[in-house]
């Protein structure tokens, strides 16, 4: 199967369901990147940010890059300029610093708020109380614009877990929808759904998926 076939697939899949594609790029070259947006596609994820910086000089203008891992606060200044939304916002310092970047960088920096859901430690993000104590004090930051909320599940084979937790997280995404927030709040966006977990997902309600096995094969 080329890069190509899989775009079309997974087009397929998601055709119909109000979900955009995330092509999750990370330690890729550039050639394959290449065929993957001569195939249609525009929005890329990385997770490191020297390498997105690098891929963003090369490459087309056109494509939307997303910051979908870690993001340390001093690594922000070197996406400010270009990134097309932070996937993975975890805490009040970051915040802070993307807002003091995207002043620098005069833009509005979208983001969304990145949610602990898994049951392993190693994952990062907000538990439900930090997470409605960052969004009443988003009116502060004026070149932070969130867009909605983040996940990733345990990565299992337990089917129902995965599904319990992208569940609990639409349910908290469909409550914050209700609320009255500042107006750089605005809860279009939830980014839950990798290549393995995908299909469950989009069944949860997912707007972003972030695919990269499926698309460019496994990783070297």
């Amino acid at each position: 199967m080329t890069i190509k076939n899989n775009i079309e697939t997974l087009r397929s899949v998601l055709s119909g369901k109000k979900c955009e594609l995330i092509a999750v790029s990370k330690t890729q070259p550039n050639d394959k990147i290449m065929e993957a947006y001569q195939a249609g596609q525009r929005l890329f994820g990385e997770n490191k940010v020297k390498e997105m910086e690098n891929k963003w000089q090369a490459l087309p203008k056109d494509i939307q890059w997303h910051m979908i891992g870690h993001l340390q606060t001093n690594k922000v200044k070197y996406l400010a300029p270009f990134v097309s939304l932070i996937h993975s916002v975890d805490s009040q310092k970051l915040i802070e610093e993307i807002n003091k970047q995207g002043n620098k960088n005069n833009r509005v920096i979208a983001c969304l708020l990145q949610v602990h859901i898994a049951k392993e430690e190693s994952k990062f993000g907000l538990d439900e109380q930090e997470l409605k104590s960052l969004l009443e004090k988003i009116n502060d930051y004026p070149f932070v614009k969130v867009r909605g909320l983040m996940g990733m599940a345990t990565l299992t084979d337990d089917k129902e877990l995965i599904k319990k937790e992208f569940s609990y997280l639409k349910q908290l995404f469909d409550d914050l929808k209700e609320k009255k927030f500042s107006k750089n709040i605005e809860m279009k966006e939830l980014s839950m759904g990798m290549t393995s977990d995908y299909p469950i997902a989009l069944e949860c309600g997912s707007t972003m998926v972030r695919v990269g096995t499926a698309i460019f094969g496994e990783r070297n």
